[in-house]
């Protein structure tokens, strides 16, 4: 049986299409050699940065303010460069929180501060002005609440407290050192 070029040309022709086609399918699949370093850019950084939380009644809540704020869009983390937090509620005692440096959660709702981190709580009632301080703290504003799991110093009028982790909550005047708590207490005359 002869084959005839009116006949063989449309095999050639699928022949080709289908070599082309495989070409095609293995070229776009193959990744390239050197992909490009993941970069840890910012996208944006605000100095004197401020920031004001109001309640339903229009009375602020919370104050959130940095020397600098620069946000990371790769891993979308917010740095602040000598955060202070001043937390001013009803019924509750004012908290003012400072740092060397911090972290904001993505959503905003947590605050992570290091290195040289002071709380201090103002008095209220029966209970006296109250300085904490750490290396480390894991403050959630919403909740009025704070942790650590590093070295704790509480210091009040009259006597110290050190120790190993720590759970305050500002709403309940509860403060829980977990480890390690040592303590010195003055007996007034």
């Amino acid at each position: 049986m002869r084959l005839s070029s009116a006949r063989l040309f449309p095999l050639v022709l699928m022949l080709a299409l289908a070599l082309l086609s495989f070409w095609l399918e293995r070229t776009a699949r193959q990744v390239p050699a050197t992909a490009a370093p993941h970069r840890h850019d910012p996208d944006y950084s605000v100095e004197q940065f401020s920031i004001t939380d109001f309640g339903t009644d229009g009375t602020p809540r919370s104050t959130l303010s940095a020397v600098k704020m620069v946000h990371y869009p790769d891993d979308d983390t917010t740095v602040l460069a000598a955060p202070r937090l001043v937390q001013t509620r009803p019924a509750q005692p004012r908290l003012t929180l400072s740092a060397d440096r911090g972290t904001l959660s993505r959503d905003g709702k947590d605050v992570f501060l290091n290195d040289n981190v002071l709380l201090v709580r103002e008095p209220a009632e029966s209970t006296p002005a109250t300085r904490m301080s750490t290396s480390y703290l894991h403050m959630v504003p919403e909740l009025a609440t704070a942790s650590t799991d590093r070295e704790v110093r509480v210091e009040e009028p009259g006597r110290v407290l050190v120790g190993r982790g720590m759970h305050y909550d500002n709403q309940a005047r509860r403060l829980i050192l977990l480890s390690e708590v040592r303590g010195r207490f003055e007996v007034k005359p």
